[in-house]
């Protein structure tokens, strides 16, 4: 016979997944999260060389790709342990013998206090780019007089 009746162990179920999704979706933001600040910082490092025409240096440890590389990591983690975490709150409601446990809250926690910690030189010790003009200007012998006419280096031209 059974230690708890059937209509309360169905609702400690439907809680348990419920519970697993919620953690599945917060892996599923900080996956996409930590996809979309590694290519954010790709896309302004190309933006800026296409504006400046010089390319900026990266710090090898804090830039955005390593904290989006982290943050995708972390997501990843957080399925194993969601999926962990189900199984076993699954097995003790089955047992009749359910233990509440705080470790995954704490290492989850822990892990957003620092990649929150980790970002702050991201804000702070950016690279610092002069403002210049758009149009980089060209050295006086390269410049033409708007009549004379301009050969262009073209392999299937006759010229």
């Amino acid at each position: 016979m059974d230690k708890i009746p059937k209509i309360d162990r169905q609702r400690e179920h439907q809680a348990n997944e419920r519970t697993f999704l919620a953690w599945l979706r917060t892996s599923i933001a900080l996956i996409s999260f930590g996809f979309a600040i590694a290519r954010f910082g790709i896309f302004l490092r190309q933006l800026n060389l296409a504006i400046t025409q010089q390319e900026t240096s990266v710090n090898p440890l804090s830039n955005s790709e390593n904290l989006g590389l982290a943050l995708v990591i972390c997501g990843i983690l957080v399925v194993v342990l969601a999926a962990w975490r189900y199984n076993q709150v699954f097995w003790q409601i089955e047992r009749a013998d359910y233990r509440p446990n705080r470790l995954m809250v704490w290492i989850m926690t822990g892990v957003v206090i620092i990649l929150g910690l980790l970002s702050i030189p991201l804000l702070l010790l950016r690279d610092r780019v002069h403002p210049r003009s758009p149009f980089p200007t060209q050295p006086q012998s390269r410049r033409f007089a708007p009549n004379s006419k301009l050969k262009i280096n073209n392999p299937h031209s006759e010229i």
